[in-house]
């Protein structure tokens, strides 16, 4: 994985696409790379499109999360994170994650439905 993304910023793109990066990584192995692409973020200010499935992630790393439908794929939420950075592991620890995981959650149910 670590490869894969020095391959996409060696040419120092202002615009990073990434579709689910860190699904087939064990659970320590992806939580370290989400450290490090939020290290990546702050360096380099550019802008990441990151796709993932998993709610904790989505929270952890944005600062906006948007939830889609399943077909047609569909916006059906766009949830603000109003978290400070820098971010780290203790994040995950307080009220201001959990209430946004769960609201977060709520819609991904929601469009579920």
């Amino acid at each position: 994985m670590r490869v894969s993304l020095a391959r996409a910023l060696v040419t120092e793109p202002r615009l990073l696409l990434l579709d689910e990066p860190f699904a087939a990584l064990d659970e320590i192995n992806r939580l370290k790379l989400n450290d490090q692409l939020l290290d990546l973020w702050q360096q380099q200010t550019l802008t990441i499109v990151f796709v993932t499935h998993s709610v904790y992630e989505s929270v952890f790393l944005s600062n906006r999360v948007v939830v889609m439908s399943p077909r047609p794929g569909r916006v059906v939420a766009d949830i603000e994170i109003d978290a400070p950075y820098p971010r780290n592991s203790d994040f995950r620890h307080t009220p201001v994650y959990a209430d946004c995981c769960r609201r977060v959650s709520a819609a991904l149910a929601e469009a579920m439905a």
